[in-house]
């Protein structure tokens, strides 16, 4: 759980910053919302939900 709200966090963040600096317009990140809101109740929800623990994972098992 805690992994899903820190990239529903992240992917926010990214989204207000490529409104307020690239120029992506309101509409257009709507529409990005409603994709992923619509995406994640197809059939490909747990392939995308493997990856994301898998990359999270990945970088959690990095040292510096």
């Amino acid at each position: 759980m805690a992994l899903s709200v820190s990239a529903v966090v992240l992917l926010a963040i990214v989204v207000f910053l490529l409104v307020r600096k690239s120029g992506l317009k309101g509409g257009h990140a709507v529409v990005c919302v409603l994709f992923g809101f619509f995406l994640a109740s197809s059939s490909f929800e747990p392939t995308i939900t493997d990856l994301t623990a898998s990359v999270g994972n990945m970088i959690g098992d990095l040292k510096f």
